[in-house]
């Protein structure tokens, strides 16, 4: 069967896409993946052939320039999306927010090409990102079966149901749908009507184990996460074993790239570390490296090095401090190690973030937490023997590894078409 995969053009999206997308094609499917010309090149970097589109979108210029800021503004947290958690004005709010400045912006301009895309290409199926509206409307347009492949816990999902629920209960005064109709007006240039399928999928592909997943009454299909960081080869200090316990810090690059700033004081975190009985290694971009230098000497227990693929580096860890980046998170996940995530309230770090507390295996702290004394004191817990965290990360570990390979979503893939 034909299989195009509309997501974001966002790489750590494309990563967590790549391992289905080579299931696939092994299985003997033809797999594209669509793609803006400044992301064709990423597309060909993991090994997969892109459909290019004719646009870019802006939403990346508009990121640069935005405070970093943005990241905590209310309308941006999708994490409460439960009823009770949530008031109608407060769903219906970020709809009325998210859909201009956000979906809108990421999907607009690839409708009509993707549209096209599929009428002619004819894929029996399209794999989709859960905010590439784009893609799933042109699924609809088409007749085409569409499942979304997380890479968050479906806070998407969560929220449209919620919103759908408590617009039900006073239908008269309640009657906005933002998304409904942004999406029904494109719809409409094709002779169609909006349908909730272009916002649910058929089914939805997630990569959380089921302690760590949000409750959802749609079809779901489990799938475990295989890391893929780009193209990785192992330092030669890698190649040694650790002398003492080692404590990973990532930053990742999207929010030094994409607004500019860190969450985090690298310089400030590894002073508050000095005395510590566990060596650091800051994978940083060469920027953040400077930045690190040019604060003071670098104690002696860390180490500062460029960016090395997680699925490496983890292995040789006791622990993890990082951004609260999807891939960082699952990477972490996977190999079973501890994690003290730092993040903004953008999109549904915060549910994962406390969930994953919840599970004992490491903490969640908003940046605003994040002293020194704050991130010292959890390594310090973290690394205690007879903690937990550890024997909890590995629990998790053991869920993740049981979930089903991206070659058995395949058949269930294949199932799906065959009885669409």
């Amino acid at each position: 069967m034909r299989v195009l995969f509309a997501g974001l053009p966002e790489r750590s999206h494309l990563y967590c896409a790549a391992p289905l997308a080579w299931a696939l094609i092994a299985a003997g499917h033809e797999v594209r993946v669509a793609a803006p010309p400044s992301f064709v090149p990423t597309v060909h970097q993991v090994g997969l052939t892109a459909a290019p589109l004719s646009a870019e979108g802006i939403i990346h210029e508009l990121m640069a320039e935005a405070p970093p800021e943005t990241q905590d503004e209310p309308t941006t947290n999708w994490s409460r999306c439960e009823p009770g958690e949530v008031s109608w004005p407060e769903l219906l709010e970020r709809y009325e927010v998210g859909v201009p400045y956000g979906f809108a912006l990421y999907n607009d301009h690839m409708v009509d090409d993707l549209v096209d895309l599929v009428r002619d290409w004819r894929p029996d199926l399209v794999v989709r990102d859960p905010i590439a509206f784009a893609g799933g409307l042109a699924a609809h347009i088409a007749n085409v079966p569409q499942v979304r492949l997380l890479w968050c816990a479906d806070v998407w999902g969560r929220s449209r149901r919620t919103f759908r629920r408590l617009r039900t209960e006073d239908p008269v005064t309640r009657d906005a749908d933002p998304l409904a109709a942004w999406l029904g007006a494109a719809a409409a240039r094709f002779g169609a009507e909006y349908d909730e399928v272009i916002s649910d999928g058929h089914a939805t592909i997630d990569l959380l184990p089921a302690p760590l997943r949000l409750p959802s009454d749609l079809v779901e299909l489990p799938m475990r996460f295989i890391a893929h960081n780009g193209p990785a080869s192992t330092p030669d200090w890698l190649r040694a074993p650790a002398e003492r316990p080692r404590v990973c810090l990532t930053l990742g690059t999207t929010n030094a790239e994409s607004y500019g700033a860190d969450y985090l004081s690298v310089p400030t975190l590894l002073r508050a570390c000095a005395d510590a009985d566990f060596e650091v290694v800051a994978t940083l971009l060469p920027a953040q490296q400077e930045a690190v230098r040019a604060a003071g000497p670098v104690p002696g227990n860390a180490r500062l090095v460029d960016p090395v693929a997680l699925h490496l580096l983890l292995p040789s860890c006791s622990a993890i401090v990082h951004h609260g980046g999807f891939g960082s998170f699952a990477t972490a996940l996977a190999a079973g190690v501890p994690q003290l995530m730092v993040s903004t309230s953008l999109a549904d770090n915060e549910v994962r973030g406390q969930a994953y507390e919840r599970s004992g295996a490491g903490r969640f702290f908003h940046h605003t937490e994040a002293r020194p004394d704050t991130v010292r004191d959890a390594l310090d817990k973290l690394l205690a023997p007879g903690s937990g965290a550890a024997q909890a990360a590995g629990a998790l570990a053991a869920e993740v590894a049981a979930m089903p390979t991206p070659a058995d979503v395949v058949h269930e893939l294949e199932e799906l078409v065959t009885s669409y």
